[in-house]
């Protein structure tokens, strides 16, 4: 019986460490795919929320008269639609700025009655939807770098349909549009931002972490190049360190929960802190839910925002 060569042994011992070393680096490979894989599919879901279609309008919910109203975005980028809801002889207009994964409705604020209650106080109301809640034509969201421009589109046909005095209402993602928008436009009286979130790398991995436990490093950086092939948005892109650093001029009123776990209530209270125009205030309610604080606490919701709506007129008159 022969016995193999040296040479044959150790070319079998090389062949075999090879395979090895192949099988060991296409398993890691595999598994950075995956990694790599798991971020896109997350940033891709962010881009592309899935929201509801339209259900009802202002005169089946509230019996309100409105009027179906088109405009451009500020940049020209597309045309938004909405509802306008006239008062009588007024010059006061309210815009509602909705929150991400909602269309102007936002049922579960629940938006009809808080137009309701604007209309009531002789404001105007305008509602519409970001590009991303589109009924038709949806574009990916941005965390605020187009709805910026649609928003001041908003604000812009609320100029010419005579408001004088221009009140921006934010929810959610909503809330930190209306703060971009506000950098720039010179017509805003006064907002209201109801569970203000903010898109910057720290608030991101807040909320990937409710639902995936993912190391924070590299997760954030994933994500931030993938974003750009995603929806055309960097975080470079998103001013949030203007934003919480900015002393706006006008009155403010941040309302927020304790229990908000997409955007924690700390960041309403260092946007209010930086805040001196003296009609400014911030809520901050004990138990409450991110976007569920009108619904929670109704009657001092209500209270509190006439009480600062009542300021802005008192301060504009004098």
């Amino acid at each position: 019986m022969n016995e193999a060569t040296p040479s044959v042994i150790s070319a079998r011992h090389i062949s075999i460490k090879h395979i090895v070393v192949a099988f060991l680096l296409s398993i890691l490979f595999f598994l950075i795919f995956c990694f790599v894989s798991l971020h896109g599919y997350i940033a891709w879901v962010l881009s592309n929320p899935t929201v509801a279609p339209l259900y009802s309008n202002p005169k089946l919910s509230k019996d309100l008269e409105y009027q179906d109203v088109i405009f451009p975005a500020a940049d020209g980028s597309r045309i938004m639609q909405g509802w306008y809801i006239p008062a009588d002889q007024s010059k006061k207009t309210i815009i509602f700025s909705h929150g991400y994964g909602a269309n102007r409705e936002e049922t579960w604020v629940p938006m009809y009655d808080l137009a309701h209650f604007a209309h009531s106080l002789n404001y105007n109301v305008l509602m519409f939807d970001y590009g991303f809640a589109a009924q038709n034509s949806k574009e990916v969201a941005t965390g605020g770098k187009k709805e910026k421009e649609q928003l001041l589109g908003a604000i812009e046909l609320s100029k010419q349909l005579g408001a004088q005095e221009l009140i921006i209402w934010g929810f959610s993602m909503g809330a930190g549009t209306a703060l971009q928008a506000a950098l720039t436009s010179q017509d805003i009286d006064g907002m209201i931002l109801d569970s203000t979130f903010l898109l910057e790398p720290d608030t991101m991995y807040h909320n990937i972490r409710q639902n995936i436990n993912l190391p924070r490093h590299p997760s954030l950086e994933i994500i931030g190049l993938l974003l750009p092939a995603l929806n055309g948005t960097s975080f470079r892109q998103i001013p949030y360190s203007e934003v919480k650093s900015k002393d706006y001029p006008f009155p403010t009123l941040f309302i927020h929960g304790t229990e908000d776990e997409k955007a924690p209530y700390p960041i309403a209270e260092q946007l209010a802190e930086n805040q001196t125009n003296p009609a400014s205030g911030v809520w901050i309610s004990e138990g409450a839910h991110h976007e569920m604080i009108f619904r929670e606490h109704p009657k001092e919701y209500l209270r509190k925002v006439s009480n600062f709506l009542s300021n802005i007129e008192l301060s504009s008159t004098n």
